[in-house]
């Protein structure tokens, strides 16, 4: 992956940017959060140019971690209208979350996050 673009350390968190990572063949922005333990948590930002392409790569995410992972409790499916879509895996804790806003012309996310993470930021 090479050097990241951007490095940032706060509360025993580093976070960790790469740009042009490349996944199913979508140009996307890696985020990668460690703490003394290892890696904790990631996000891929994917960059999509029209909404034809956003709804093919949410739809090919979507149906592939479904494969991986199962069905899951919150599941919306795209559609060709203007709205917010999601889906969430909890797999032993860790928590797999795939998510784009239409209306907002937000990109598709899929973003990841340990236990530990999650007690480090919501201080639980």
């Amino acid at each position: 992956m090479g050097q990241p673009l951007t490095r940032e350390e706060q509360d025993g968190i580093t976070s960790l940017v790469w740009e042009n990572i490349f996944v199913y063949g979508y140009k996307t922005y890696m985020l990668a959060y460690f703490t003394k333990n290892g890696l904790q948590g990631g996000t891929y930002y994917f960059l999509t140019y029209d909404m034809d392409q956003l709804i093919k790569c949410y739809t090919e995410m979507q149906q592939d971690l479904r494969n991986r992972y199962g069905p899951t409790n919150l599941y919306r499916g795209i559609q060709r209208e203007l709205r917010e879509y999601e889906c969430l895996w909890n797999v032993s804790g860790n928590y797999i979350h795939l998510k784009t806003d239409t209306r907002l012309g937000e990109p598709v996310k899929i973003f990841y996050l340990s236990p530990e993470l999650a007690k480090l930021i919501m201080g639980t």
